[in-house]
């Protein structure tokens, strides 16, 4: 099941894709009224909300073309977006790093969130803007201390992220959190694959084209810590809950490590694709005069 969330008149509201190629989406507003208002909401209703969320699909007598809707992130209001640093082999060694002992958590701050074909800011106090594409998890379950060998057991599926970086901000600062936060630096979706669609996250071919051009090509299976063990580490210290996304972390391939880097410029655009999950596609803008005052 792909679960979506979408931009309408009087609000975001959930849907869900269906046809035989995926091109319809069923209004989950109009097809169920009792289900939650949200993908977020759904996910917290647990498992018996997805099944009423795959008979509202099945019965529906109306959908809409997907084509046509303007898509947000599936979960547009995650309470924590959480990601990972120096977690490919390809990408420590081109930043000339070492390998890490232990995982490498950050904040991505939640006012980042943006939509998977959604415009993204080139702010005016950004020299050097990158992209990172990568896969990201949704967990499904409010969890904690949840062991590695079930961590599948949280896992409520799959979306494609772009963790956008100004990386002279990311220098800057002692945690990585300044660089990977402003407004608009988290693309993701374009809908949430549920965990049971896809046989294997470990094995799933990750690219990111820039004005068509491939930057990144690689595998999810070469992670340093996969994602099982990340839940594991991450819900010892806090509690994970339904909604909340962690991204998996980037390969080799970004701009800093180009000679010479080649960083985003407005007018780009950035394309993140995993196999099985779909893509993003979001250009880069100057940052509008209204989004820095009284946003």
């Amino acid at each position: 099941m792909r679960l979506l969330s979408f931009r309408a008149p009087d609000g975001v509201r959930p849907g869900v894709l269906r046809g035989e190629r995926g091109d319809r989406v069923v209004d989950l507003r109009t097809a169920d009224p009792a289900l939650p208002e949200g993908v977020r909401g759904i996910l917290e209703a647990g498992p018996e909300a997805l099944e009423a969320v795959a008979r509202a699909a099945e019965r529906a007598d109306s959908d809409l073309p997907l084509d046509e809707l303007p898509l947000a992130a599936p979960v547009p209001d995650p309470r924590k977006f959480l990601a990972i640093g120096r977690n490919y082999r390809d990408h420590i060694l081109e930043l000339g790093n070492a390998l890490p002992e232990f995982p490498l958590f950050f904040n991505k701050q939640v006012t980042c969130v943006n939509g998977p074909y959604d415009p993204v800011h080139y702010p005016e106090a950004v020299e050097k803007l990158d992209y990172e594409g990568e896969l990201g998890v949704v967990i499904g379950r409010r969890c904690r201390a949840v062991p590695r060998e079930r961590a599948l057991d949280v896992i409520a599926g799959y979306v494609v992220v772009n963790d956008v970086t100004s990386r002279d901000w990311q220098a800057r600062a002692a945690t990585m959190t300044l660089g990977k936060s402003f407004d608009t630096h988290g693309p993701f979706g374009p809908w949430l694959t549920t965990a049971d669609e896809i046989d294997d996250p470990h094995d799933l071919r990750v690219t990111t084209r820039v004005n068509g051009s491939l930057r990144q090509d690689y595998s999810t299976g070469n992670m340093v810590f996969d994602l099982f063990e990340q839940i594991a580490v991450l819900s010892t210290v806090f509690t994970l809950e339904p909604g909340d996304v962690v991204s998996a972390g980037t390969s080799s391939g970004v701009g800093a490590a180009m000679d010479p880097p080649g960083f985003l410029s407005v007018g780009d655009v950035v394309r993140v694709e995993i196999e099985g999950l779909g893509w993003l596609e979001n250009p880069i803008v100057e940052e509008p005069p209204e989004a820095r005052v009284g946003a």
